[in-house]
């Protein structure tokens, strides 16, 4: 058994499907105020997102003395390297997809999991995903649809429902866009016992 260190709908549906045996505690971080502080510190997209996946899993493998604790984040940037947030709200959900419409963007999803407050294991995944030029009625139509599932990710979009539709080319894992890299993951809890060889 591994506790994920996030209320993510989509990692859980990833690991429940994966038979991955879990239970979920949130993390309790503010995530806003620890990115203003890492980026200060002059992190890029991929540091940064390993940074806060292993803060998620250290605040609650504290909690849990023994137990495995796998902590995850996603950070998007830009083909010029300026990273994207989550959207604030509907109005700059819009920003957003207009922005990568025609354009190429990185997704970095990291894990960490951590033991006794002591990360013991990373991986970060890096996708290249080509963003198909939009129309304003494709985006207007596809925001109204999809908002209440699509502003709780990075770059507005679920690749597994119809935010499949912003894209012309993808070039990585279909987990990691999902916020795990999944692969990586289930080895290393083979190799830990936690999942038969």
């Amino acid at each position: 058994m591994i506790v994920l260190a996030s209320q993510s709908a989509s990692r859980r549906a990833l690991l429940e499907a994966a038979q991955v045996p879990f239970e979920a505690l949130s993390p309790g971080v503010d995530e806003e105020a620890a990115k203003e502080a890492l980026r200060a510190d002059g992190l890029d997209a991929r540091q940064l997102a390993d940074a806060l996946a292993e803060l998620k899993a250290l605040r609650v493998s504290r909690r849990v003395p023994g137990g495995l604790v796998l902590g995850c984040d996603q950070t998007l940037s830009l083909d010029d390297g300026a990273m994207i947030d989550k959207a604030v709200d509907r109005a700059d959900a819009e920003r957003i997809v207009k922005l990568l419409s025609g354009r190429v963007h990185h997704l970095h999803s990291a894990a960490v999991i951590a033991l006794n407050g002591e990360p013991i294991w990373r991986h970060v995944e890096r996708v290249r995903m080509t963003v198909r030029p939009l129309s304003d009625a494709f985006i207007t139509s596809y925001l109204d649809g999809d908002w209440e599932n699509c502003r709780w990710c990075v770059g507005c979009y679920r690749i597994e429902g119809p935010g499949a539709q912003l894209f012309s080319r993808v070039e990585g894992s279909q987990f990691a866009i999902q916020g795990l890299p999944l692969l990586p993951l289930l080895d290393f809890l083979r190799v830990r016992g936690v999942l038969a060889t």
